[in-house]
């Protein structure tokens, strides 16, 4: 539901993954504000898991300054892909595994006070090895995790989509 008007804005920044405008809105009360809103590709986390291990990755992130331990995951890139077909395609790429069961877990807004992202979160069972290249310049480490340590690298994570996946493994584990 909205209760304000669009009013129109500019593109300030046109880059390769994501770009960034000044957009006006008015509220019913007449008050007019100015945006800044990053407008960026859907993405997809999957939790991979079986009832043993959940299988994540670990790869640098420039922008923190740090290798993060994350789930499987990136952006809807391709062309007419569908989140689920992206979440296939990423579980491939990133930790060379297919899942034979998909379950949509949800999607939330990544920071819905200045972007526009919406990331899917699947689950993913039923694993097996896959064919698939890794995508290029990607310097990623595959780590599987025990289950009975979900806690704990909940409590050491700082990435989003991963204690959102990882509290929704949890939840459904019963733990």
């Amino acid at each position: 539901m909205t209760d304000f008007a669009p009013l129109g804005g500019r593109t300030v920044f046109d880059g390769r993954t994501f770009s960034v405008s000044v957009e006006r809105f008015r509220h019913p009360d007449g008050e007019e504000v100015e945006r800044e809103i990053v407008r960026r590709q859907d993405a997809v986390a999957v939790v991979a898991h079986d009832d043993e291990h959940v299988w994540l990755v670990r790869q640098p992130r420039e922008a923190i300054g740090e290798r993060a331990l994350e789930l499987p995951a990136g952006t809807l890139d391709v062309a007419g892909e569908s989140p689920l077909d992206a979440a296939r395609r990423e579980l491939a790429e990133e930790i060379g595994k297919a899942a034979e069961r998909w379950e949509a877990v949800l999607s939330y807004h990544a920071s819905s006070g200045y972007t526009d992202e919406l990331v899917h979160v699947y689950s993913a069972t039923g694993l097996s090895d896959a064919d698939a290249d890794a995508d290029p310049g990607e310097r990623i480490e595959i780590v599987r995790r025990p289950l009975a340590e979900l806690a704990g690298v909940i409590a050491g994570c700082r990435d989003a989509k991963t204690i959102i996946g990882l509290g929704w493994l949890m939840a459904e584990r019963g733990a």
